[in-house]
């Protein structure tokens, strides 16, 4: 009997022990574009509680077939069971390797539900940052509500590959931002960290003359960085892993630093672009910034550190 035969009479048996999982190796190494082998490895792993060896062997067939259904319904199985093993010890654990395959090949709404618990620890987390109350001061003094700067839920999908959330009330203000984005429509796996400028006209939420507020902060920011911002914003970028973004593409990392502040100068048409950050970058690929991300405390340090430093700017606009 060849192997591919024993591995799916062991399938069909629901057996997906050490023999299932020698087999279903065996043939991965012999044809590495196997996507049922892959996936009935995925499922031994899984049964031997592997996680991370589970979600690779998934991410490895959704590479292959980005349509294959049973992989992504695996890999939300993959993801729930690992979340409720998750000892007491690791509740401040941050995000890893697994859970950006997660948001790269999951739907938005289940890549949300996976990583949902890990996204509201760290805005939890920064509530009790002193930046975030001194944000919450500023807004408060300008005649805004909110006693938190993030409320609970406040994390959205924005579409595949993308998870991103801002503080209370930000939807019509510069505002601070956080994302997580995964795929190849971003070119890596990465989390932004820094202002946001929601420049696109019409929401769920529109006011009669919130787009126009949001230009004119938008010139406002652009007047700021040409007078006082140009050299203390471009030295940060390039001391911080800076980069900015702008419509739907991935951060600007063709451009350095200098380049990135004149370009946010020079933009003549930001509604055009739709949307426009300046921040700090976390790459996966990077081993220091994998370390920062795979800590929540590491990482709520960044952050508060990354707010802080852009405080005096945003609340300049605002």
């Amino acid at each position: 009997m060849d192997l591919q035969q024993r591995a799916v009479e062991l399938a069909k048996s629901n057996s997906f022990g050490s023999e299932a999982l020698d087999v279903n190796l065996q043939i991965t190494r012999s044809d590495p574009s196997n996507q049922g082998a892959w996936t009935r490895l995925a499922r031994c792993y899984l049964e031997q509680r592997r996680f991370s060896d589970a979600a690779g062997a998934l991410a490895t067939v959704l590479d292959l077939n980005p349509s294959n259904t049973i992989a992504k319904s695996l890999m939300t199985e993959v993801t729930k069971r690992r979340a409720m093993a998750l000892p007491t010890a690791d509740a401040m654990s941050g995000f890893s390797s697994h859970d950006f395959d997660a948001l790269s090949h999951l739907a938005p709404i289940d890549a949300a539900r996976a990583l949902g618990p890990k996204i509201e620890t760290l805005l939890m987390s920064l509530n009790d940052q002193r930046t975030a109350q001194r944000i919450v001061q500023t807004r408060n003094r300008a005649g805004q509500s909110g006693s938190k700067l993030f409320h609970r839920n406040s994390y959205h999908d924005g579409g595949n590959g993308y998870l991103h959330a801002y503080h209370h009330g930000g939807r019509w203000e510069p505002h601070f931002d956080l994302a997580l984005l995964s795929g190849s429509v971003w070119n890596g796996s990465w989390m932004r960290i820094g202002l946001g400028f929601n420049l696109a006209a019409g929401g769920r939420d529109d006011q009669i003359d919130g787009h126009e507020h949001m230009v004119h902060c938008f010139e406002v920011f652009q007047q700021q960085l040409a007078s006082a911002w140009k050299r203390q914003l471009s030295d940060w970028m390039s001391k911080y892993g800076g980069f900015i973004q702008y419509g739907d593409r991935g951060p600007a990392v063709e451009l350095l630093p200098p380049q990135a502040v004149e370009w946010l100068i020079t933009c003549k048409n930001p509604s055009a672009q739709g949307w426009v950050f300046v921040g700090r970058w976390l790459s996966l690929s990077n081993p220091d910034d994998a370390a920062i991300l795979g800590d929540m405390r590491q990482l709520v340090a960044t952050v508060e550190d990354t707010f802080a430093a852009l405080f005096s700017l945003w609340a300049a606009i605002y």
